[in-house]
Formats: C-alpha cells, sequence, structure tokens
C-alpha cells in the first residue's frame, strides 16, 4: 500500500523564504509548521497552503520544536526540513518512489543537502554533500536535545538518497556572525560538559586545525575566494568557541616566563603544516603522472 508522507517545517521571521519551500514540499499529504512567534508574515503565507501551524516560544535548541513538529505528524512517513531549505525536483521523484513502493525495511534516509552560501553553491568546503536524515518513519526517529547540531537518531536501517536538499544557508556575513553567537555558546557548553580542561594553545590549535580541514583537506580551495573566505569564518568560529571556555575560567591569566618562546613554538608547528598541506594539495592538483614524479624529485633534491 502507498505510504503517505508529512512534511514538519521550522520557522522564525521568514517571510521571504517561507513560500519556496511551502512550494517544494506540496507533494506532501500534510504539512505542518512550527512557528517560533514569528512578527512578520510567515504564518499568514503558510495558512494559503493548508498548512497546520502550531505556535510555540523560539527555543534556542532548535531540537526541542522540531521534535514536537513529529510528534503532531498523522502520517507513516516523515520529511524535516527548515524554511530555508527546499526540495529539488529529483529529491521529489525518489521520496514518491519510495512511498509508491513502501515495503522495504529501512527507516530512515539521509539526503545530501546542496549549500549556497553568499550567492554560491559550495561544492568543497566540507558543505557538500552534507549528508541529513530527513526523511523517516513515523515513530522511528527524533533529534536528541542536547546540542544545537544533533541530527535525527533512527531506531532501525538507513540508507542515502541521491538528490539534494536546497539550502540557502547564509546570505551575507552578518547571519554569519549572528548564528556564531548562539553556536559558539552552546559549543562550549558542551565541551565543558563533557570535562574539557582549558589548554590556551587550543586558541591556536583548534582554528588552525579547522582551517586546514576546510582548505585542504576537504579543497576548500577549489571553491575560490568563497572557500578561502569560509575557511577563515570557521577559524574564527572555533577561535570564539575556546575564548567562551577562557571566558567560563574568569580570564584566568597563563602565568609563564616564556609566553613569547611558547607561542613561537605553537607558531613554528602551525608554519610546518601549513606548508605541508600546500605541497600537498599542489601535487595532488599535478594531473600528468609524468610531471608528477617530476615534481616529487625536484621536492626531494631542493629539501622541500
Amino acid at each position: 500500500m502507498k505510504g503517505k508522507i508529512s512534511a514538519v517545517i521550522t520557522a522564525f521571521n521568514e517571510e521571504s523564504k517561507i513560500e519556496d519551500c511551502l512550494k517544494s514540499v506540496r507533494f506532501c499529504d500534510e504539512i505542518i509548521l512550527i512557528d517560533a512567534e514569528s512578527r512578520d508574515n510567515t504564518v499568514n503565507i503558510v495558512k494559503k497552503y493548508k498548512a497546520k501551524v502550531f505556535s510555540r516560544k523560539n527555543n534556542p535548541m532548535l531540537n526541542v520544536n522540531k521534535n514536537f513538529g513529529f510528534s503532531k505528524a498523522s502520517n507513516k512517513w516523515i520529511l524535516s526540513l527548515d524554511s530555508d531549505e527546499r526540495v529539488s525536483d529529483g529529491l521529489r521523484e525518489e521520496i514518491l518512489g519510495i512511498l509508491e513502493n513502501d515495503a522495504n525495511k529501512i527507516n530512515g534516509y539521509y539526503i545530501p543537502r546542496r549549500n549556497y552560501i553568499f550567492g554560491k553553491w559550495v561544492k568543497y568546503t566540507g558543505w557538500y554533500p552534507d549528508f541529513q536524515l530527513r526523511l523517516f518513519r513515523n515513530g522511528k526517529g527524533k533529534f536528541e536535545e542536547k546540542h544545537i547540531h544533533e541530527m535525527i537518531k533512527i531506531d532501525g536501517k538507513t540508507d542515502y538518497l541521491k538528490s539534494d536538499i536546497l539550502h540557502l544557508n547564509y546570505e551575507n556575513i552578518s547571519q554569519f556572525l549572528k548564528k556564531t553567537e548562539s553556536y559558539t555558546q552552546n559549543e562550549a557548553e558542551q565541551l565543558l560538559s563533557a570535562g574539557y580542561v582549558f589548554d590556551w594553545k587550543d586558541c591556536l590549535r583548534m582554528p588552525v586545525k579547522e582551517f586546514l580541514s576546510r582548505f585542504f583537506a576537504r579543497e576548500g580551495y577549489k571553491d575560490g575566494l568563497h572557500g578561502l573566505i569560509l575557511s577563515l569564518l570557521m577559524a574564527f568560529y572555533h577561535l570564539i568557541i575556546f575564548a567562551r571556555i577562557w571566558e567560563n575560567t574568569k580570564f584566568e591569566e597563563y602565568s609563564s616566563g616564556n609566553f613569547l618562546k611558547e607561542t613561537g613554538s605553537e607558531l613554528s608547528k602551525i608554519r610546518r603544516e601549513l606548508s605541508f598541506w600546500f605541497k600537498k594539495a599542489k601535487m595532488d592538483n599535478i594531473r600528468n603522472p609524468i610531471n608528477k614524479n617530476l615534481q616529487r624529485l625536484i621536492n626531494k633534491l631542493t629539501g622541500n
């Protein structure tokens, strides 16, 4: 028997984005919106689509309202979306195929998410395919409510879909900085609750580690200036996390007569890591095997 599906969407002051999101889920049998007491025209727009609207206080722990929305879904399947996300045409057809042949034992599906950041689809830098578990059987999945970035936990087997959710992510720097304010606080609290003890060197190590991971290991350089700026912004994000943890110590001073020397030692390590990753990326982008071997020989002879 064909399965039915409920789309569960969360929104707060999203009058400029919510309609395109709703249009993309018109194929669903039920649309549920959890509105965090929007003060704009969001709710009036939603009502045109005969959605069921529930008003809830804007909770910093976003997953609380999402789980509430899941509890209101009346169909066998749930599709979870944010108001700045859209179901692509290909994804709609994939989902309809699952509903038409609802006989397998899969309880949840991971969906690739295509992030548009600062006006561009960011294909690298750790933002694609960005798999998100968003389609699942009612009663078989929910978010944990401990961390802002928790994913839906599924009871049972999962699989992967091929087509994308389209995500209109950060449109400007202000949006990034605004989310950094709340997200980093939660990240710092999570580290502290897990027993992390502040080490001032992590204020250097962790931002650099994030930059290297984004720009080199996950090939952010292939996204051009977008990749560079996003890698730097994510490094800044991690700096704020550890600055907040330092704040939690009441800005305790690190007393050492060799602070400059220790800082220099950390920066020397960072310089070596940057050099390693730059050379590796440069080598990886040489496609001709003869040229690649020649470059290896040059590196060996010059000690690079």
